[in-house]
């Protein structure tokens, strides 16, 4: 899977945005899969209009405190790509550092904000609102 800085590059020299979203498509489709049974109403993330599942893996003991691990499904592949950028963000980093990155912040330095639908915008929120609440439940635990 790609780093945050290779596709941040990526997104630069893209200047046709029907070569993003092949862009986009493409990261989603470098995602592992996510196994049958972490497609549960658990791992549903609610408020986006496609079927999202996103399973966090905790490992509590990292250097910075609780570490958190993500992995996710879409049926809709835009909004796999949308999650593969989140987890280059997001995936293997402490959840105090989680809870200082703003990816809405990224997803409008992107120019996502404007390119996609309010459905698709208000879902990114909603998968950043899960990530968050995810790692603020790991730090809680972790106390």
């Amino acid at each position: 899977m790609a780093d945050l800085k290779e596709i941040i590059g990526n997104f630069s020299v893209l200047d046709d945005w029907d070569d993003r979203y092949r862009y986009l498509i493409e990261l989603g489709r470098e995602l592992p899969p996510l196994p049958e049974a972490a497609h549960n109403a658990a791992n549903k993330v609610q408020g986006c209009a496609s079927q999202v599942w996103l399973d966090t893996t905790v490992r509590p003991n990292g250097a910075g405190g609780p570490v958190l691990i993500f992995s996710g499904d879409s049926d809709a592949h835009i909004v796999r790509g949308l999650i593969a950028i989140l987890f280059a963000m997001y995936s293997g980093k402490s959840a105090s550092d989680i809870l200082k990155l703003d990816a809405v912040k990224l997803f409008e330095e992107l120019g996502l904000r404007e390119h996609l639908t309010p459905q698709r915008s208000n879902g990114f929120r909603s998968m950043v609102e899960r990530i968050r609440s995810d790692a603020r439940a790991a730090l809680a635990t972790a106390a």
